[in-house]
């Protein structure tokens, strides 16, 4: 019995000296084993996972959502577009005598490697540069101005002026737009910036005066470009976009800056033919018939100053315009000095003196759309030689208009010399014929008496109307006269049937117009 109890004591001390040892291992290694509680629910220690993964343990389950976001900022860190990363945490909870817990820097890392492994870049930072519809991205501000100043430098030669990127006021959101900067006023102190008062009033006007007069002096003239801007609107915006929509800097110059054909409406000016239009405009007369088939019919058409015609020429997405001084001597002619004369139709005019050229040496203002001319302005002409005006004599009254007589036919011999056509005829044509079948019908080109009607000698059967004017039209080689000498007969009525009498090579129209007694080109008078 007393062997058993020694026995016993023995345990009992080792047991209590075991306690001892695991207390004061709990003791030295706390927190990073959690302490067995039998408060609460019993849980001291919580498992976290993030989509599926265990990225640590910790005993404090309100942490979880500070380390969750500052895993997300970690990522956004380190990626410059809008990153997606799904976060589905679930929290485990148990009751461990002993356990141990992960520091937050160890789990940040894990929560971050899982977001960074199933992360969705849907979209990136870039810069949206709009030029009226046209829009291309860009990565960068820096690339954006690049951009613009290749757009400028193709004009700006000397590259005399900044492009820079400004914030357009008239907008409520942030957009940006373009302002072209002059360098050397850049350069330049502005003694503007000390306080002095604004000239206003009539003393700015003298004083802008006499520096514009100081700058067209003989030696003082400027010569180059005084302004330059972007003849469409330009706004610059940062956006969120797809990665495969942002171009590269080169891809986006090409855009900008190569020229396509673009259309647009040319309005006809003085001295324009259908030939003239299509070399301005870098097309062809066929592409001009293409584009206004209610207009332009053939390479004959009629066009009249004022009117509007399509065309297409070649033209970048962004252009600029500028204005230049430039100086130039050249030849010129004074504006023609006209004599109205109220007794001549318009479609007569006489020249009664000669013009002769002028010479002078200008500095002028001129206004350009990429290379195209827009306008030109004097601002200093120095006249060598005055030049003479030519004086022209016209005709105000609107001559009277004449109908086709027939329908249909075809000319085979116009107005004035000619081989003659049979022996006996003239090889001087007084008028114009048309080929047509016998038994067509004749009608009046103009209203007024019929003074003959009937057999005339070569001309065959004839017709002649005398018009309120004094002016004669004459029908020849007719099978038939339905009209008689003394009858008043209207425009378009029908005086006869046309026929192959007379002088005649077969059947036709002979048609004149007999103005102050002498033919006259009838096609100067038809419409």
């Amino acid at each position: 019995m007393k062997k058993f109890t020694k026995h016993y004591k023995l345990v009992k001390y080792s047991h209590y000296l075991a306690m001892l040892l695991v207390a004061l291992l709990v003791f030295v290694c706390a927190p990073g084993i959690a302490k067995y509680s039998k408060e609460g629910a019993g849980t001291n220690l919580i498992s976290v996972y993030v989509n599926g993964n265990l990225v640590g343990t910790l005993d404090d389950p309100t942490k979880v959502d500070s380390l969750v976001v500052s895993a997300r900022k970690q990522l956004a860190r380190e990626n410059k577009g809008i990153i997606l990363a799904n976060s589905d945490v679930v929290l485990r909870g148990s009751t461990e005598i002993f356990g141990s817990v992960d520091d937050d820097e160890t789990i940040i890392s894990n929560i971050y490697e899982v977001f960074k492994s199933s992360a969705v870049k849907t979209k990136e930072s870039a810069y949206e540069v709009k030029i009226n519809t046209f829009t291309v991205n860009l990565k960068t501000a820096e690339e954006v101005v690049t951009l613009l100043e290749t757009a400028k430098d193709m004009y700006d030669t000397e590259d005399l002026y900044d492009v820079d990127l400004i914030t357009d006021t008239t907008r409520e959101l942030d957009v940006l737009t373009t302002l072209f900067e002059k360098k050397e006023d850049k350069a330049e102190v502005v003694e503007e910036e000390k306080e002095t008062l604004p000239t206003a009033g009539m003393t700015q006007k003298f004083a802008q005066f006499y520096k514009e007069a100081n700058e067209y002096e003989e030696a003082g003239f400027t010569l180059g470009i005084k302004s330059i801007d972007f003849a469409e609107s330009v706004e610059v915006v940062q956006a969120y976009v797809d990665s495969d929509e942002i171009s590269t800097l080169e891809d986006a110059i090409n855009m900008v800056t190569k020229e396509e054909e673009k259309s647009k409406v040319y309005v006809v000016e003085a001295g324009d033919t259908l030939g003239v239009i299509a070399e301005k405009n870098a097309t062809t007369i066929a592409n001009l018939i293409k584009m206004n088939p209610d207009r332009i019919t053939s390479e004959k058409s009629t066009i009249r100053v004022g009117d509007e015609i399509k065309v297409t020429s070649p033209e970048p997405e962004l252009s600029v315009i500028r204005t230049e001084e430039i100086y130039y001597e050249e030849n010129y002619d004074a504006e023609v000095e006209y004599i109205d004369n109220d007794e001549w139709y318009t479609t007569k005019q006489v020249t009664l003196r000669q013009p002769v050229e002028g010479f002078h040496k200008v500095i002028a203002d001129v206004k350009y759309k990429n290379d195209d001319k827009i306008s030109t302005t004097i601002v200093y002409e120095d006249i060598v030689q005055e030049p003479i005006a030519k004086v022209v004599e016209r005709g105000t009254k609107t001559p009277p208009t004449y109908l086709k007589p027939i329908s249909g036919g075809r000319m085979t011999s116009s107005f004035g010399r000619r081989k003659a056509p049979k022996k006996g005829a003239s090889t001087y044509h007084k008028g114009i014929d048309w080929a047509i079948p016998v038994g067509t019908s004749v009608c009046a080109a103009r209203g007024g008496v019929v003074v003959k009607a009937g057999w005339g000698s070569g001309y065959g059967y004839v017709v002649y109307i005398q018009h309120e004017d004094g002016a004669v039209t004459r029908y020849g080689h007719l099978s038939k006269v339905l009209c008689k000498a003394g009858q008043s007969v209207k425009q378009g009525e029908k005086i006869a049937l046309s026929g192959n009498t007379g002088v005649s090579t077969g059947p036709h129209l002979h048609f004149e117009i007999l103005i102050g007694g002498g033919q006259v080109n009838p096609l100067n008078y038809m419409n």
